[in-house]
């Protein structure tokens, strides 16, 4: 029976040959992953995401593997530069694949309007849309009349036929019709205005009139993946986890060591929010991100467990977070 299980098919060519070095100093080794895992000091199942292609092992196991098994670093550690680049690619076109999709629904639950606007392209979270239908600053007033307008717009003209004949007095028949038209109108403007997603390729914030953002997180999305429970600032205090903003839906956004400690700030653009993590860590180390006066700390609690989380807090961008890592050893130190 093989010792390894066959890697993702989807895994980036980068990620796959990483993942199947780190195999390959194991294997020359001959020890078990339980016995890498008490090594290096991250768990057995950190490690089995590890070397199965999983989850990208942070830099600090990756010094530790070099460590405990007499390789290079410097060989290991750039790889893993190579692939944490790959990684983060991935997860920027699955963070765009998300976007459509969300952009689709909102399409869809514009069908009863008619036509919804043609969207042409997708530019790390932006939409461009086609000239004359709408832009940054709300509805372009040549957008194109809806089916039901059109067939309102009749309704109108052969009111008017009939009034013309001697029809209602006064023309009320057609003042009625156009009233109805203003109204169609006006409701194809707002739903459209809602759902359009701009401000500075943010696609949470609905374009409005105005075009000035709100300086406050902005409201949760109603169209948010399956198995995400938070968005903005009702993510605050959260745990990523919990929430559904982890997995697939984050990305390492900013990072510094520490000693032997690596201490990040995690982000998802689905979520709109950040938090601080530390990775090979030790009982009594502590990890904080700050975001303008909002503070979030985690710590590790329990010894054998070198990872630890902060609870999430809301962000307009990955570069509003700051994390910092607290060690029991009385060592400090913060992301850029």
């Amino acid at each position: 029976m093989a010792r390894w299980r066959a890697l993702p098919g989807e895994l980036d060519p980068q990620v796959r040959e990483f993942a199947e070095q780190l195999r390959r100093v194991v294997d020359r080794t001959g020890l078990s992953v339980a016995a890498v895992a008490d090594r290096t000091g991250y768990s057995k199942a950190s490690w089995e995401r590890y070397l199965n292609g999983r989850l990208l092992a942070p830099r600090g196991a990756i010094v530790a593997l070099a460590e405990v098994t007499g390789t290079p670093p410097i060989h290991l550690t750039t790889m893993w530069e190579l692939a944490e680049r790959a990684w983060s690619r991935s997860e920027t076109r699955h963070d765009r694949t998300m976007e459509a999709v969300r952009i689709s629904q909102a399409r869809a639950a514009l069908g009863e309007f008619g036509p919804a606007p043609d969207v042409r392209e997708f530019d790390a979270g932006r939409m461009a849309l086609t000239p004359g239908v709408a832009g940054p600053a709300g509805v372009s007033p040549t957008m194109p009349v809806s089916r039901e307008t059109r067939e309102a717009r009749r309704t109108r003209e052969a009111r008017e036929k009939r009034g013309s004949a001697g029809g209602a007095p006064g023309g009320s028949g057609p003042r009625r019709a156009t009233l109805f038209v203003a109204g169609v109108v006006g409701v194809v403007t707002i739903v459209v205005g809602a759902f359009l997603l701009t401000d500075a390729g943010d696609p949470r914030q609905a374009v409005g009139t105005t075009g000035s953002p709100s300086p406050s997180p902005a409201a949760p999305s109603t169209a948010l993946p399956s198995g995400v429970l938070c968005a903005d600032a009702d993510c605050t205090g959260r745990d990523a986890e919990e929430m559904g903003c982890s997995g697939d839906l984050v990305t390492t956004a900013k990072s510094a060591t520490v000693g032997t400690t690596l201490v990040e700030v995690r982000y998802s653009r689905t979520c709109g929010a950040a938090w601080g993590r530390i990775t090979g860590a030790a009982q009594g180390d502590e990890v904080r991100v700050t975001v303008g006066p909002v503070r979030q700390t985690g710590a590790v609690t329990v010894a054998g467990d070198p990872i630890a989380y902060t609870p999430m807090v809301a962000v307009r961008s990955a570069s509003d977070a700051t994390a910092c890592a607290v060690l029991a050893s009385g060592q400090q130190g913060c992301t850029p």
